[in-house]
């Protein structure tokens, strides 16, 4: 019997198995979170590991050559850094988040822990996305004023491409760029994260439901 159903079979229930009953939901619905927050650190980790291994691939192309001749690759190693910093620090939090849902004993506090938990998750989701955004912005920009950068850009592709039309092709392919990487963004962490918010999501509307019908 699913949740659900358990609950509705629970209303009908006398007073006295009520309260038994209404601990039982409880304990199943804490069960469920708990198991929900742990995937949620299992993915960031897995995640973390992704990124350390797409980082050494990408380290492996020419366009690291490029960018050491244009003098950026410090800008582009503190970059790197602070952004697993900051991913090592939300798998701090979200194992946290996991060690005290697995430890509540109440059905308020268990709420609590609930929203907190969705709260990290899509500040985490959006820190990314942002993030993306912002640091892509900021590269372009740095490579379109170092002299000779559009140029080292497109020196190693087979086109013929007339000087006069660097910027143009610049804007249009970071722009393309843009809108892939933020396609995958979005679909990577609906796929990773969004379905289990809204598996917690659907918890935290039970654990509200049973602490109004106390």
């Amino acid at each position: 019997m699913d949740l659900a159903n358990y609950k509705k079979a629970w209303k009908n229930q006398p007073e006295e198995i009520n309260k038994l009953s209404a601990l039982e939901i409880y304990k199943m619905t804490q069960a469920k979170s708990t198991s929900i927050v742990k995937w949620i650190f299992i993915i960031g980790s897995l995640e973390f590991l992704f990124w350390i291994a797409l980082n050494f691939i990408a380290s492996q192309f020419n366009y690291a050559e490029v960018y050491e001749e244009l003098h950026l690759m410090k800008y582009i190693n503190y970059t790197y850094y602070l952004g697993f910093l900051v991913l090592f620090l939300f798998l701090v939090v979200f194992y946290r988040n996991y060690t005290s849902v697995s430890s509540v004993d109440n059905t308020k506090t268990l709420i609590k822990k609930i929203i907190r938990v969705r709260k990290t998750v899509k500040f985490y989701v959006y820190y990314n996305i942002i993030s993306t955004v912002v640091v892509t912005v900021i590269f372009s920009i740095v490579v379109a004023n170092t002299p000779g950068g559009m140029e080292a850009m497109f020196k190693n592709q087979d086109i013929n491409i007339d000087p006069s039309q660097y910027l143009t092709l610049y804007i249009t392919s970071i722009v393309i760029t843009m809108i892939v990487l933020l396609g995958f963004l979005f679909l990577f962490y609906y796929l990773l994260y969004g379905l289990l918010l809204k598996k917690l999501n659907r918890n935290y509307k039970e654990l509200t439901k049973l602490e109004e019908a106390k």
